[in-house]
């Protein structure tokens, strides 16, 4: 079997990425906790508000500040989840250059609308929180579980479309409306929020024009911010691993993320798929010996398993020979998905390259 630990070798940031429903989540847990066990100090983060990920840590809460897993040895192993308002707030204090005009900010409509609820404001806030746990020095790795694939890829993409709308003309004039740019400017902006008025209404424009011009003097810092993080995720150290099932579906949205990534820079480190039936080569030999009876039935759903196991192992030829990836790590479908420390660790010696054993239910 493949070792998945060997393919992030010296990584600092580790992006889980695939389609929805492979399980990512406890891939990306896993992985942690393998590193952890190997000594580092890791943080997982999840983007996805949902709390599965605290779930099968085993930990009651779960914040937009990393919480120590415990009974992760000889590293240390920390948990959080994104929280698009907090990282936003601790963003507009950081480049507001008064108090005042960070309190202004925050005052507005158009500021708790994309706090709560504007797409792009949680990709470009996980950024944010990646760039700031990376650099903070208290984590040796940090392992991201993303949304499922478009969303991940909106996710990447959210630094380069902070820097292009701070750097628009349009949102230059209206961010410093003094006489001298107006005068540049004047008769196209006002003609264009004119024609915006009429269809959205003046009050909603007043805001958005009031929540720009509170910006004034912040834009240079988000713009080396953002190019800071369109740094890091394509950086040697950070690595791309791609979570799958061995489904079409499935395959085909993970060889479209593999294909995206190639086409902006960063390569696939390893593609892991999850769920992989077992290999029941023997039922044939079985299937001579025994033709009838409770046995025969056992024979018979065998081979039905066996069936899916090459299926899925043409599905699983064609994504290594198109992901261009240089790890493949299999790892098999269980009676149950892991939803514990236990079956966390089981999992992770599948990503070493050990094949995994779930430990034994107590009666």
């Amino acid at each position: 079997m493949s070792n998945c630990l060997e393919a992030i070798s010296g990584a600092d940031v580790i992006i889980c990425c695939g389609p929805g429903g492979v399980g990512k989540t406890t891939v990306s847990a896993s992985l942690a906790i393998a590193l952890a066990e190997e000594g580092k100090r890791v943080c997982v983060m999840t983007v996805d508000p949902a709390r599965r990920l605290a779930d099968v840590l085993g930990i009651s809460t779960i914040s937009n500040e990393p919480s120590i897993v415990t009974a992760i040895t000889p590293g240390v192993l920390s948990a959080m989840m994104l929280d698009t308002a907090s990282t936003f707030d601790r963003l507009i204090d950081r480049y507001a250059p008064t108090l005042e005009q960070a309190e202004t900010i925050r005052a507005t409509r158009i500021y708790q609308a994309m706090v709560s609820s504007l797409g792009g404001t949680q990709e470009y806030m996980a950024m944010e929180k990646l760039y700031e746990l990376s650099t903070s020095g208290n984590y040796d790795v940090i392992v991201v579980d993303t949304p499922p694939t478009r969303n991940a890829l909106e996710l990447l993409d959210a630094p380069q479309r902070i820097t292009q709308l701070f750097e628009n003309r349009l949102f230059r004039a209206l961010l410093m409306p003094t006489k001298a740019y107006l005068r540049a400017f004047g008769l196209a902006t006002q003609a264009m929020l004119k024609a915006v008025s009429s269809a959205a209404g003046a009050e909603l424009v007043a805001d958005a024009v009031a929540f720009l011009q509170a910006f004034a003097g912040m834009e240079e810092g988000f713009v080396e911010r953002s190019n800071a993080m369109r740094a890091l995720l394509r950086a040697d150290t950070t690595r791309y691993i791609v979570v799958t099932a061995p489904r079409t579906d499935a395959v085909a949205e993970a060889l479209f993320f593999a294909e995206q990534l190639r086409t902006t820079g960063p390569a696939v480190a390893a593609v892991i798929v999850n769920r992989r039936t077992p290999d029941f080569g023997e039922v044939r030999a079985l299937e001579r010996k025994h033709k009838t009876g409770a046995v025969a039935d056992l024979v018979a759903n065998l081979e039905r398993l066996q069936a899916d196991h090459e299926a899925e192992a043409e599905l699983v030829a064609g994504l290594v020979a198109s992901a261009g990836a240089p790890t493949v790590v299999e790892l098999p479908l269980v009676a149950d998905d892991s939803h514990d420390l236990a079956g966390l660790r089981a999992m992770a010696q599948g990503l070493r390259g050990v094949p995994p054993r779930r430990p034994r239910r107590r009666e």
